[in-house]
């Protein structure tokens, strides 16, 4: 079990490299969702959440891992605490439908959270893709929309176990949208086993998503 403080050269021996933040280094799929009020990316070092927060006025950072007993999560807490941000868990899965009480958890939050936040994962590719989609859903945008969250220049592979996020928007697309709001409808009609029944991963992306990136 990993111990430690952020002040710690074990904190960032166990993010750099078992939690393999020194991918993250030298690259960011940072992107803006809704401007001047809500960012995505992969899990922040501390020096880039700083140079994030003077640039865009950042208040809330978003940890869509959920806690977790690891050194990247120790820093980026420490960094958001130091640089006076609130931070919130909110835990996402990444190859399973959505659960109904997770999405209406982070609605919730969404409408009461400090903006400008940014939204993050381990990667910046699923469960922030997720996230920035509901979010969009949230305030009035299509499922076309949602999904334009989910691509492959953030890292997304839809073909692989990941491409259930995707199926749920284009459920929503293909039996509400139009018809009943979003978050009425996930209240009140989403039904979890539908989405996972009409869903198949594809081999070789799933093969290289699970195995050779080794995804959350």
């Amino acid at each position: 079990m990993f111990k430690g403080t952020a002040a710690d050269q074990g904190v960032w021996f166990d993010s750099l490299l078992m939690d393999h933040a020194v991918l993250r280094l030298g690259w960011s799929n940072f992107a803006t969702v809704i401007p001047g009020k809500l960012y995505r990316s992969n899990h922040p070092t501390p020096g880039r959440l700083a140079r994030l927060k003077a640039r865009f006025g950042l208040r809330t950072l978003v940890n869509l891992r959920g806690k977790r007993d690891c050194g990247s999560d120790a820093l980026s807490r420490d960094a958001a605490a130091r640089l006076g941000m609130v931070h919130i868990d909110m835990a996402f899965e990444s190859r399973g439908a959505p659960h109904r009480e997770r999405i209406l958890r982070f609605y919730d939050l969404y409408r009461t959270m400090a903006f400008p936040a940014l939204i993050h994962c381990k990667s910046g590719a699923d469960r922030a893709g997720l996230a920035a989609g509901l979010a969009l859903l949230f305030e009035g945008g299509t499922a076309a929309d949602a999904l334009g969250q989910l691509a492959l220049r953030f890292g997304h592979f839809g073909r692989s176990s990941t491409g259930i996020l995707d199926a749920f928007f284009l459920h929503y697309q293909s039996v509400a949208e139009g018809r009943i709001g979003f978050v009425e409808w996930v209240r009140g009609e989403y039904d979890e086993d539908a989405v996972r029944e009409g869903f198949w991963a594809g081999g070789l992306a799933k093969f290289v998503n699970d195995a050779v990136l080794r995804r959350e």
